[in-house]
């Protein structure tokens, strides 16, 4: 086993880079980089795209003169801007700065916000975990118990009618439903029950120890169920199917002829085998919860998270956030491949990915 993590972690580096490369080399031929967007706010102009439709210079490269978002504006100031973001240098000296800076986690500063990267991470951190973990925790806590009963109960009228309710939920994206949580109880034409955006109140630094927790609880509760539907209904459906698959094994049948109690057979035996994939899966969910719909549940909460750090990036051409969260998303996603693998040899160690690689 040991020597199979060993040769997970070091795939982990090529991977990084493939990824780092690609999007790179995507950047290069994006129009509306930085230098154009400066060069549009100091004109006035509204729309960058507009002003570089005219044969604009490839992002991230050092632009001609002659483009438009530079027209009114001396060489002599173009020329500095590129010296001061970088774009003076050839593209392939500038990617391996980068990826050398990265493996240090230095990951510079922002263009446009003055702050480093580090720091504007860690700042929207809490907003993003918080939508991935308690929505992780919710559906894995209903999706459980839901999906081994309906395995339990197949066929019948309580199977069918929530299957039902599981397919709908499943139908309904995760922004659609933030909407409906908002009209119906955040005051859009009904109730309002909860607060319409945010994490905390205003006066949270004044509440006690018991009112900031239930203040955090208050904001939190619509976008972690808006998170949570996705997620909860193709757990439940998991669940079920792999009791199901376990619950026609010989062994359970062996089982129930010597005797033992159904529930003893469902938690004794059934349900270790089962539980694997949907145990083994937690750290995968989380991030892709966490990944997953943060863009469109932050926007639609005024949540200020990673979600809409990434956006706002994007859209900014903050390329210095845009290549630093992706690295440490890239780095993430690695990781939790390994402990998702991890997790399955912890749940059933007669799982031995080593004779498998080999």
């Amino acid at each position: 086993m040991g020597a199979y993590i060993l040769r997970r972690l070091l795939l982990i580096i090529p991977t990084l880079i493939g990824i780092m490369l690609v999007n790179f080399t995507l950047t290069q031929f994006v129009p509306g980089g930085p230098i154009e967007q400066i060069a549009a706010q100091i004109q006035g102009e509204g729309d960058v795209f507009r002003n570089i439709s005219g044969g604009g210079a490839e992002a991230g490269q050092a632009a001609p003169t002659g483009y438009e978002g530079a027209r009114g504006l001396p060489p002599e100031f173009i020329a500095q801007l590129e010296r001061e973001f970088g774009f003076d240098k050839p593209p392939v000296e500038r990617f391996f700065s980068m990826l050398w800076n990265y493996l240090q986690f230095d990951f510079g500063t922002s263009w446009f916000r003055s702050v480093s990267v580090v720091d504007l991470v860690l700042e929207k951190m809490p907003v993003s975990i918080t939508l991935g973990l308690w929505s992780t925790v919710i559906a894995y806590l209903i999706s459980i118990p839901l999906g081994i009963r309906k395995a339990m109960r197949d066929g019948s009228r309580f199977d069918t009618w929530t299957s039902g309710v599981i397919i709908m939920a499943y139908a309904i994206p995760a922004f659609l439903f933030a909407v409906l949580l908002m009209v119906l109880f955040a005051g859009g034409s009904y109730w309002q029950i909860f607060p319409l955006r945010g994490l905390t109140s205003d006066n949270f630094a004044d509440l006690s120890v018991w009112g900031k927790v239930k203040d955090y609880a208050w904001h939190a509760f619509l976008p972690v169920m808006a998170a949570t539907i996705s997620s909860f209904a193709t757990l439940t459906l998991l669940t079920k199917n792999s009791f199901l698959d376990e619950i026609n094994k010989q062994y359970v049948m062996t089982a129930r002829a010597k005797g033992l109690t159904e529930r003893k057979v469902l938690y004794g035996h059934v349900f270790r085998n089962a539980m694997l994939i949907v145990i083994a899966g937690f750290p995968a969910m989380f991030l892709g919860v966490f990944f997953g719909s943060s863009i469109l549940i932050e926007t639609i909460f005024s949540l200020d998270g990673l979600g809409r750090l990434g956006f706002e990036a994007a859209v900014q051409r903050d390329y210095p956030v845009i290549f630093g969260t992706l690295y440490v998303f890239g780095l993430m996603s690695l990781v939790v491949g390994i402990l998702s693998d991890l997790m399955y040899v912890f749940v059933d160690p007669r799982i031995d990915f080593e004779k498998r690689a080999g």
